[in-house]
Parts: structure tokens; C-alpha cells; sequence
């Protein structure tokens, strides 16, 4: 098995949209509750430091986008979100595409990558990010509403990259 990560291209949109969609869907990890159309996702991944697509001998798994944290000062800490394609999650796809964002991260000369709301009941990413030696900065009560209207603590998470 082959797993390779490529820059966005358009030859890839239709599927990293998909993917971005669904876990937008799921309500239960990324902030943003609306589904992307085509020009909205092509505008969205291309204003990124950069947009990853994943491919699986050959086939598109996943897609990350790498990018500020912030603006001016704290501009130099980076910021990333991971979706894999339903039915191939749990194959290490999202630990390639955090590994590789550190990579990147650094390349561009971002001193940290910071994740400022991972969902409490997004399990297996806490679970990847402690293990990869992400810190634990703090916890925001309440500051993730789930797609029924609940509403969950989020985390914050820190790894330098230099």
C-alpha cells in the first residue's frame, strides 16, 4: 500500500470537497457547519499555505489544510484540519497527515502547529495527538456545538515544530 500526499490541484477537488463535506455533515469535529460548493471549497483550499490531498495507492483518502493560526505577531504558530474519507478511517491516513503537516509546518517556517478546538468526544484524535506528543494546553467548556444542539467542552493542543 501506497500512501503519497500531493499539493491541490483541481484535478482532485470534486474529492477532497467530498471529504471536507463529510465531516462537515458529521457535526462533530470541524468548526464550520455549512457544505462547500465546488467554487466555495476551490476559493477556501486555494487561500491555504497549503492544501494536501491524500491518495492511497492512487485513490483520494483525505486532505488537509495547513495555514496561520493567527494573524501578525502570532502568525508564526500554524493551524490544520484532517478529514479522511468515511470508510478508511482508522488505517493511519490522519497520522501520515499530521506528521506530514509538522514537516510542512517547519518548512515554512512555522515555529508550532496548534489545534484550538478539538472536540472531548473526538477520541481518536486526542488519542493520535498525546501520542505524537502534542501538549495539552487547555480546555474551553461548552465551546463546540454539536450538530443536535449540544454543546461539548473542545481542548486546545501544541507541538512545536522546531
Amino acid at each position: 500500500m501506497k500512501l503519497t500526499m500531493e499539493p491541490f490541484c483541481e484535478e482532485n477537488l470534486p474529492e477532497i470537497t467530498r471529504i471536507w463535506n463529510s465531516v462537515v455533515e458529521q457535526g462533530d469535529s470541524f468548526p464550520g457547519d455549512q457544505i462547500l460548493s465546488l467554487e466555495e471549497a476551490r476559493e477556501m483550499f486555494a487561500a491555504q499555505t497549503e492544501t494536501v490531498c491524500v491518495r492511497l495507492d492512487g485513490e483520494v483518502v483525505g486532505v488537509y489544510i495547513l495555514h496561520p493560526n493567527h494573524i501578525g505577531r502570532c502568525s508564526h504558530v500554524a493551524n490544520a484540519s484532517y478529514g479522511v474519507k468515511p470508510g478508511c478511517r482508522g488505517a493511519g491516513i490522519g497520522r501520515a497527515m499530521v506528521l506530514d503537516s509538522l514537516h510542512r509546518a517547519g518548512k515554512y517556517g512555522f515555529r508550532g502547529l496548534q489545534f484550538n478546538a478539538v472536540v472531548r468526544t473526538n477520541a481518536a484524535a486526542i488519542h493520535l495527538y498525546e501520542q505524537l506528543g502534542f501538549t495539552r494546553v487547555g480546555v474551553i467548556p461548552g465551546g463546540y456545538r454539536l450538530k443536535d444542539g449540544s454543546y461539548e467542552d473542545i481542548l486546545i493542543f501544541y507541538h512545536p515544530t522546531v
